[in-house]
């Protein structure tokens, strides 16, 4: 990444299914609201990272990792003028709930309780998992990466509540996000689907807001880079990708995606093509 020193790399390695990997040091870099499909594992080796999640501001510097459950909208920029610098994993929940299950006494779906943990060590630990990752040492990434989310769930974890859809409210929020993914491409206003499911606009936006933590137009952008990104790793091009998921253009579709995933589109796919290139190879 140019600009400022700023660079970032986010990739996969064929021999840790179900993890993506990130290694940046970013300086000017805001991250709007966006939410994970996976757990973020975020390893600060400089600088400090200030997050936005359940409400507050959390710090996280050097020594510290950010840890932030799937489908929970924060956000990210840097604490201090220089910037943070951090690698990161980004395990499936299916990934650490198996972990979960052979390695600790939590009993339902696990997930983090505090999204700021001081551990040196476990910073370390993420930190050699890219190094594995890097060098092709299968055995040394995988065993590491147990390692680092057993230690992090037995010192931090828990049972993650359910998403509670009982109100009225709830329930005409799951319908209007069902909706949207419906429509991605030529969404209706807020009007326009308020008056679909019934209800007032206002009405709407405060139940959408109470259930998912963003307004549905910033979800839909977030939802549109997810699905963006599935694209992308099945070979679409940018372009096709941007208009696919109703961007007007790449250079849209190259504006959201950057500050949501925190890399182009373009060096996005590049890493992703390159795995699959070496596992064509193994194969």
């Amino acid at each position: 990444m140019a600009g400022s020193g700023e660079r970032a790399r986010h990739w996969r390695y064929t021999e840790l299914p179900g993890v993506d990997l990130l290694r940046a040091r970013y300086v000017r870099k805001n991250f709007v609201r966006h939410t994970h499909e996976s757990f973020v594992i975020a390893a600060i080796a400089d600088g400090v990272e200030v997050f936005h999640y359940r409400g507050a501001d959390r710090y996280a510097g050097a020594g510290a990792l950010a840890l932030v459950n799937p489908d929970t909208v924060h956000t990210g920029r840097a604490g201090v003028p220089e910037g943070w610098r951090y690698g990161a994993v980004y395990p499936s929940r299916e990934v650490v709930a198996g972990i979960a299950a052979e390695t600790t006494s939590i009993r339902g779906t696990p997930g983090f309780v505090d999204p700021v943990l001081d551990d040196p060590y476990a910073v370390g630990l993420v930190h050699q998992v890219l190094r594995a990752a890097d060098e092709g040492n299968a055995l040394a990434a995988d065993t590491l990466l147990r390692v680092a989310v057993t230690r992090l769930l037995r010192l931090n974890g828990g049972v993650l509540p359910r998403r509670e859809v009982r109100s009225a409210g709830a329930r005409v929020a799951v319908r209007a996000r069902a909706l949207l993914e419906e429509r991605m491409a030529e969404p209706p206003s807020l009007e326009a689907l308020a008056r679909e499911l019934g209800v007032g606009s206002f009405a709407l936006l405060r139940a959408f807001r109470d259930l998912y933590g963003m307004p549905p137009h910033a979800w839909l952008t977030d939802a549109r880079v997810r699905r963006a990104r599935l694209l992308l790793d099945g070979g679409t091009s940018p372009g096709e990708a941007a208009v696919a998921v109703g961007f007007s253009d790449q250079p849209h579709l190259n504006r959201h995606f950057s500050r949501i995933v925190g890399v182009p589109p373009g060096a996005y796919q590049r890493e992703r093509k390159n795995v699959q290139d070496v596992g064509r190879g193994l194969v």
